[in-house]
């Protein structure tokens, strides 16, 4: 897909948690994707460790599965960059096995929905991925974390931390998100997004 051939076993999902890179923007809105990765890396026991792509990354297995999760670490509007880097490297040469989990601002806090293909609504991770894979066409997680009040800008909401009772009603919809991409790989991603879309509300 990208010139040279993959290096590696091809991985039957690759999972991409987004965020910006740094302790300062740990538990911020915006790396909602990124906890996921790390929540699904700590059910399975394993590190999370810097590649040649530009991102932390381990492979788990899930029963007969193997699954790649990872946090790129170039910056949200460049994410692209490592997501290219991974597919590559990880022998993804079909779209729908690459999900990207990502925050929504179209959301309301804490929902999730789970989509394939469309646009990005101004998410600069995504603009950044479609950019570089040359396709909108991948699974979302979307992870909701509803408008900025009054008249906040959201470049700042989305790099803020949020205050306890969101902070606790996001932990709950990290939780989900893992589960979600456990359910992809169970029953796969046409029965999830139904299960997952048709969910109650948990506010």
């Amino acid at each position: 897909m990208f010139g040279k051939e993959r290096i590696g076993t091809p991985a039957d999902l690759l999972v991409v948690g987004l965020g910006n890179p740094g302790v300062e923007y740990q538990g911020t809105r915006h790396n909602v994707g990124a906890e996921v990765v790390a929540l699904l890396a700590r059910r399975h026991v394993a590190v999370l460790k810097l590649g040649k792509e530009r991102s932390l990354s381990a492979e788990l297995r899930s029963g007969e599965f193997r699954i790649v999760v990872a946090f790129p670490q170039t910056f949200m509007n460049l994410s692209g960059e490592s997501v290219r880097l991974l597919v590559k490297r990880h022998g993804i040469d079909d779209f729908s096995k690459l999900v990207v989990i990502h925050d929504e601002l179209d959301l309301p806090t804490a929902r999730i929905k789970c989509k394939f293909g469309g646009g990005n609504g101004g998410h600069n991770g995504l603009k950044s991925i479609q950019a570089h894979l040359s396709s909108p066409d991948y699974v979302r997680i979307r992870i909701g974390i509803g408008r900025p009040p009054g008249r906040q800008d959201p470049a700042d909401y989305v790099l803020k931390r949020p205050g306890k009772a969101e902070q606790e009603l996001l932990a709950v919809a990290i939780e989900q998100a893992g589960d979600a991409v456990e359910s992809i790989l169970s029953i796969g991603f046409e029965r999830t997004m139904n299960q997952v879309n048709t969910a109650t509300e948990i506010m």
